[in-house]
């Protein structure tokens, strides 16, 4: 496994921020090699992939989820990873948006562009996507301010 941390700072309030990602669906506008994301059910969302010519499908579900604080999710097929999306204000128009994703990579390609940090920049990237994206905007595109607490430990 693999742990990726990336943060980027947003000249936007934190709702703004917070609602703008949980906006599934608007991720190709910024993120690297996805072609469309459905969100299926409040928890359940499903990827379509594009990586060096090879599309991947698989489905995620959104384990914990608090309005203005954090989005995690594990995947429930294809390549396994997980991870969590913090918000943090920084004052009343910045917020500082933090990923932190653990992922196994799967084939040949996949280990090499891990080994090289490709998926590191990858990362890096999609988030000063975002950046763009919801400072050129202004503002969210929706928001869904639903509450998923953690799965009950055993």
């Amino acid at each position: 496994m693999s742990t990726i941390m990336k943060a980027v700072d947003v000249e936007v309030p934190l709702p703004v921020a917070y609602n703008q990602w949980t906006q599934f669906e608007s991720f190709p506008e910024f993120m690297e090699g996805v072609e469309e994301v459905r969100q299926v059910d409040d928890t359940h969302t499903h990827w379509v992939t594009r990586v060096g010519g090879t599309t991947r499908e698989f489905d995620a579900t959104i384990t914990e989820q608090h309005p203005d604080e954090r989005v995690a999710w594990t995947s429930d097929s294809g390549p396994r990873h997980a991870g969590v999306i913090t918000f943090h204000r920084l004052d009343e128009n910045r917020t500082r948006v933090t990923a932190q994703l653990e992922l196994d990579p799967e084939g040949f390609a996949e280990n090499v562009a891990d080994r090289a940090g490709l998926l590191d920049r990858r990362v890096d990237g999609d988030l000063h996507r975002f950046k763009q994206f919801i400072e050129g905007r202004g503002r969210e595109t929706g928001g869904w301010r639903g509450d998923v607490p953690p799965p009950p430990t055993s």
